[in-house]
């Protein structure tokens, strides 16, 4: 006879059985019962890491052609949807925008940017909000970016000079337009360009290094487990140091500040006018009831200008003069528009620019085809949704692929050409409105800074196409001119861009 003792195993395993067989097929969340995006095949551990290049935007264009616009892949152990069609990027940043507007924890930037207190990686909620409104009322309006059109000016002309005074046989313009974008921030929110040229090249050279460490795929963020490879491979001592060396760069641009007001600074090329520091500091001394202006939101809030207003600008332009010299008839286009709107005066302004459609044609094909951040910046779901008929579960990480989108021959006709005149007589705009087209993102953490940054690129190109006729060094041609890309959150032209420079004596 069996007794009730050898039964109770088999029945309470019966019973756990059942309950989970209820849970799985009646519970309508279950993940069997739910329509999923396609998803190609993974590998245990490393899911989908494999399939991704030094160029993540390029293989997983690849990768959606095979699975679709909507694709779920798997970076580790973290589920990740890859955006790569207009309709899907609209659903995620407009109709469904406030579940998208969360940003992923990143180690290396919560690390190198004060835990994330910027506007770009914030968390979405009421920091983000109220940074944000404070940033894009004081430091990024209209009004704003109009106050510091001095200095565009003035350094736009140092820019010419520099061309023209150089003995060289052919000018790296790479050089040139990273050192234009970062005086210019240096004033706007610094107040003062850097003490000496050693200064500029540090700080160039940081900024580079941080692009490069922001695009690395850590593996920390997606397999756990393996996080101590970044302590032996010395990933996270570089993080480190690079941390260290910021924050001791930003805390004495405060500190300076602080001296300035008091009257007591003795640094060469100070001003005496306002800038962003400024500006941030005098929100924090009012103390306003509730405000997050603290030290290190100060200074996460200056690193976001710098990046934004060095990198990216800088990447713009080197683009946009690559593909205007690999298509002359565009150059020439461009070049005698110019002189058409300069006429007798010699010269152009910002106030110029409005009546230059070519030039912002030619500033937007480039921008579709090399946007400066290709893949944005990433979001995170913060509840369960759906996509296009597909269930998307909470914490889903989502990347959108806005260089797939702007090569996508279902929006686009000959889309890996360069041709500006397809934006002549069209509404389109680069701000967040048409998401066939969205360079700088949209929704609510789509980029703050556009205004400032096609003001300068806009500006330094009408300028250099009015004053200098350019060409390849002697020997290259147009279609040997190299295009190749290198790796980082921020897509440069991997070889500087050589050019020779003739003057235009008229002006």
């Amino acid at each position: 006879m069996i007794s009730f003792s050898h039964l109770i195993v088999p029945l309470v395993s019966l019973i756990l059985f059942t309950v989970f067989l209820f849970k799985w097929y009646g519970n309508p969340s279950s993940t069997a019962r739910k329509r999923l995006p396609p998803s190609p095949p993974k590998l245990p551990v490393i899911g989908n890491l494999h399939q991704l290049s030094l160029l993540p935007h390029r293989s997983l264009q690849a990768l959606s052609k095979s699975y679709g616009p909507l694709m779920l892949v798997h970076l580790g152990r973290m589920p990740v949807l890859i955006v790569s069609s207009a309709d899907a990027a609209r659903e995620i940043m407009k109709s469904q925008d406030v579940i998208f507007s969360n940003r992923p924890k990143l180690r290396v930037i919560d690390k190198i940017i004060y835990g994330s207190k910027d506007i770009a990686f914030a968390p979405y909620g009421e920091y983000w909000r109220q940074v944000r409104s404070i940033c894009v009322l004081q430091l990024l309006s209209n009004k704003r970016v109009q106050s510091f059109r001095r200095v565009r000016e003035e350094e736009m002309s140092l820019m010419i000079e520099k061309i023209k005074c150089s003995s060289s046989s052919s000018i790296n313009l790479s050089n040139i337009f990273v050192s234009l974008t970062n005086d210019i921030i240096c004033r706007v929110a610094l107040g003062r360009k850097h003490i000496d040229a050693q200064e500029s090249t540090k700080i160039v050279s940081k900024l580079k290094e941080f692009q490069e460490l922001a695009g690395f795929f850590n593996l920390g963020d997606y397999i756990p487990w393996l996080d101590w490879i970044n302590r032996v491979n010395g990933f996270d001592a570089n993080v480190e140091k690079l941390a260290r060396w910021f924050d001791d760069f930003f805390e004495g641009v405060i500190e300076e500040h602080r001296d300035r007001k008091k009257g007591e600074t003795n640094v060469i090329d100070s001003s005496n006018e306002v800038d962003l520091v400024d500006i941030l500091l005098e929100i924090q001394r009012e103390n306003v009831a509730g405000s997050p202006i603290e030290n290190d939101t100060i200074k996460a809030v200056i690193f976001d200008m710098f990046v934004a207003g060095t990198d990216t600008s800088s990447s713009a332009l080197v683009w946009t003069m690559a593909e205007l010299l690999k298509h002359p008839k565009s150059m020439e286009k461009l070049q005698n528009e110019a002189r058409q709107v300069a006429g007798s005066k010699l010269d152009i302004t910002e106030d110029d620019l409005d009546k230059m459609l070519y030039l912002k044609a030619v500033m937007k094909e480039s921008l579709r085809l090399h946007p400066p951040a290709p893949l944005l910046l990433p979001r995170e779901s913060t509840q369960d949704s759906k996509i296009l008929g597909y269930d998307i579960a909470v914490g889903t990480r989502v990347i959108i692929n806005s260089w797939a989108i702007a090569r996508d021959p279902f929006s686009w006709e000959n889309p890996e050409d360069f041709c500006p005149e397809r934006f002549l007589d069209t509404g389109m705009d680069y701000r967040g409105l048409n998401f066939e087209y969205i360079p700088f993102g949209a929704g609510r953490r789509g980029c703050p800074g556009i205004t400032f940054a096609m003001t300068v690129d806009e500006l330094a190109l009408a300028k250099l196409v009015l004053n200098f006729n350019f060409a390849l060094p002697h020997g290259e041609v147009e279609k040997d001119l190299d295009m190749t890309e290198s790796p980082g959150e921020t897509v440069c032209k991997k070889i500087p861009l050589l050019v020779t420079v003739k003057e235009n004596d008229k002006y």
